[in-house]
């Protein structure tokens, strides 16, 4: 589970912004949100977050800055040495576009607590550490660090806690690639609980990026998979009859209005592509007869609820970590709600899933659907810099109507329209 992401000098992150997902003491209510692991020190921590500001305020950089965490930490090893590094750091002062972006997540594996992180630059990695609390007490297993006023690297791998090949991971280790996903290439087996948690655990959709239905119809294609996609819409209220999948060659489909040449090329170089077309059944009010409707006749929210069946049953039966930017958009509030209730359901919820999403859904800013400590909100500084923080630092009082103090601006992140005087 995660416990906490940091991020520093990236995009609009100027100074180093936290997201906790440790549960408040001081909160007693929606008990069931709650997920107690009960040893090592652990706290308690919550099921979901949900995170609002105005537009261009950096709830979506937010979730960039988890995406490249992620992507670099599973690819970084894969390149070559010179190759640079894909980072942007906040470019509104001089001084920041010069210093490393860091990046860090705290997370548990197997009831013990692990903290990770590291900082780099276009050129190179700057700073990597990792530390273990087992039994709550902690253990510095390696960190590097670069020093550029000299040049140097200096490494501290610790034998007690990294026994192995420790010396050639390290001379393996490329300047812009991590030291993890490097000593993982090679066979790292106390590093591979680690990996494994960015690995197979963390699951982030990048910004923007319109969920495929590809994955869900791929889940339907096993009997039993279709029946919890069947399950899942109609628990929504979606009145799916029937799910009708048809796989084709992208070189198949239709390219009548395109001159000859053209349509033979384009069919030459998709021919071994496969698409998966999915029709949804439903049947007459009068007669019950089945009618397979198009997918281009599904509504949005339809389209939307049904490709994101995939990543929540996953979610769900896999005890993901799960980055998403606006999940509610093109939903109904009440599908909203039903998704988070879902997760919010320690019966349904036995694997420990966690979800955390941007949202301006207003309508969630209510205390029988989110505990305060569950809320956070994003807006702009003064200096351009995007600031992160939950609304329990207002200290909100039990009972109190969250939405309306929002739009009344108590919490900030709200947006700042001035009065448009014409032309």
């Amino acid at each position: 589970m995660l416990i906490e992401f940091s991020v520093a000098n990236y995009l609009s992150f100027c100074e180093r912004q936290t997201l906790s997902m440790v549960a408040s003491g001081s909160y007693r209510e929606l008990p069931g949100h709650v997920c107690t692991l009960g040893s090592g020190g652990i706290p308690n921590l919550l099921a979901s977050s949900v995170i609002y500001g105005p537009n261009a305020s950096g709830k979506s950089n937010l979730i960039s800055a988890a995406m490249f965490m992620w992507d670099f930490i599973l690819n970084s090893a894969k390149g070559q040495e010179g190759d640079p590094i894909d980072i942007q750091p906040f470019l509104l002062n001089s001084r920041n576009a010069l210093e490393p972006s860091l990046f860090e997540m705290i997370f548990v594996v197997d009831n013990i607590r692990y903290q990770y992180g590291f900082g780099v630059t276009q050129q190179r990695v700057n700073h990597e550490w990792l530390l273990a609390y087992p039994k709550g007490r902690p253990q510095r297993w390696f960190e590097r660090f670069y020093d550029p006023d000299t040049d140097k690297e200096t490494w501290n791998l610790h034998k007690k806690f990294l026994p192995g090949n420790r010396e050639i991971w390290k001379d393996a280790t490329r300047n812009n690639a991590l030291f993890l996903s490097t000593a993982i290439q090679l066979n790292s087996a106390p590093l591979k609980p680690v990996f494994d948690w960015f690995d197979k655990r963390l699951r982030i959709f990048r910004p923007h990026a319109e969920i495929s239905r590809e994955f869900t119809a791929t889940l339907c294609k096993d009997p039993q998979g279709r029946l919890e996609v069947m399950k899942f819409l109609n628990q929504a209220d979606l009145d799916i009859e029937g799910i009708h999948l048809e796989t084709r060659t992208l070189g198949d489909l239709g390219m009548d209005d395109l001159p000859d040449g053209v349509r033979a090329a384009l069919k030459r170089e998709m021919s071994s592509q496969i698409v998966t077309e999915v029709r949804l059944e439903r049947s007459t009010s009068d007669t019950g007869e089945p009618v397979v409707l198009p997918w281009e006749a599904e509504s949005r929210g339809t389209q939307k609820f049904f490709a994101l069946a995939w990543p929540l049953i996953n979610l769900l039966r896999q005890g993901h970590v799960l980055f998403m930017d606006e999940m509610d958009s093109n939903l109904h509030h009440n599908l909203v709600r039903f998704l988070f209730d879902l997760l919010h359901d320690p019966k349904i919820n036995q694997t420990q899933a966690q979800l955390v999403s941007t949202t301006h859904d207003i309508a969630l800013l209510d205390n029988e659907i989110f505990r305060r400590d569950q809320y956070w909100m994003i807006e702009k500084t003064g200096d351009r810099c995007s600031e992160l923080y939950p609304i329990s630092d207002f200290d909100p009082a039990k009972g109190e109507p969250l939405q309306r103090r929002y739009l009344e601006g108590h919490f900030g992140a709200l947006p700042i329209l001035k009065r448009f005087e014409g032309w």
